[in-house]
């Protein structure tokens, strides 16, 4: 892979304990990185060539990309737990340090830097680039919140839309069992009013049976005494 592929750049207005804050602007290749450093009246610059990156991965038993992948996400971003560090050295040098855990254990890395020849140019350069790059952040995280804030906004209109249809969904059911229930009830009703006809029917024509059998006994017996008188007169 070309190198030119690989190049990010960071920067960072570092808090320091105890001390001003210093800003520090990072270009980071494929297999080594370039620092520059300023507390706003001078600065200084370390440019890491890959010979000492590749000595300084094996010194703490890491392949080269995740030694750069480890000091960039220090340097390019301020992390909470770590414990910075911006202390004079000889020749007007400078000592970038920051400490971190792996596995339990407290490291510290550091890097010599060395004053810059132009340390107008490099201060201004970082400061814009960093006071940039922090806009550019914010603006960012801005877009992040409001995206985050639309998206629950989403996710809450959805849910009570849910809820209004599953709410008139069960009503409509309810509505529907109601209907049902009142047909049956009805169908029911019905059903027994029709037995109830039909039972008196049966009743009335049993009874109309009856009386029609009763009036044909009466004929007849009418009838077989009219014939007995008539069979005494003629004897």
């Amino acid at each position: 892979m070309v190198e030119s592929e690989r190049t990010k750049h960071t920067c960072l207005r570092l808090e320091i304990s105890g001390a001003d804050p210093i800003f520090v602007k990072g270009t980071w290749y494929h297999s080594r990185f370039d620092i520059s450093v300023t507390d706003g009246s001078s600065s200084w610059i370390c440019n890491a060539t890959e010979e000492e990156v590749v000595d300084r991965a094996a010194q703490w038993d890491q392949p080269v990309s995740e030694y750069l992948k480890l000091a960039e996400q220090y340097l390019g971003f301020q992390q909470p737990d770590s414990v910075y560090g911006f202390s004079d050295a000889l020749e007007g040098c400078k000592r970038l340090s920051w400490t971190f855990e792996k596995e339990g254990t407290k490291l510290e890395w550091r890097w010599k830097c060395k004053p810059s020849h132009d340390s107008k140019k490099i201060t201004e350069e970082v400061v814009n680039k960093t006071s940039s790059f922090e806009e550019m952040t914010s603006e960012a995280e801005k877009c992040l919140s409001q995206g985050e804030k639309l998206c629950n906004e989403k996710t809450e209109f959805e849910n009570a839309t849910y809820a209004k249809f599953l709410s008139l969904l069960n009503t409509k059911k309810a509505k529907l069992r109601a209907l049902r229930d009142k047909e049956d009830s009805e169908r029911a009703v019905e059903e027994e009013e029709s037995t109830d006809k039909a039972e008196s029917f049966e009743s009335e024509r049993s009874d109309n049976e009856q009386r029609e059998e009763e009036a044909s006994k009466k004929a007849t017996t009418t009838r077989n005494k009219a014939r007995g008188r008539k069979r005494a007169a003629l004897s």
